[in-house]
């Protein structure tokens, strides 16, 4: 696992799926959304199945060998 990227929300939430192409884990929606529905994401150490999981600060997120802190 590489280091943690730290991500800054300016609102309330980020969807999943948004927040996974805005890192670059994603380089497109559609791959965002296969690596949701194929249970390649980890939501503070459990599986995240839906695309659009209002994603809040202080969350963990796992994803093709990457960790995301969202601040």
């Amino acid at each position: 696992m590489s280091e943690t990227i730290e991500f800054k929300i300016t609102g309330e939430y980020i969807e999943l799926i948004k927040l996974l192409k805005a890192v670059q884990i994603a380089e497109n929606g559609a791959m965002a959304k296969t690596l949701v529905e194929n249970g390649k994401v980890l939501r503070n150490g459990g599986k995240e199945l839906r695309k659009r999981a209002k994603i809040q600060k202080g969350e963990i997120i796992e994803a093709a060998g990457q960790k995301i802190r969202v601040n």
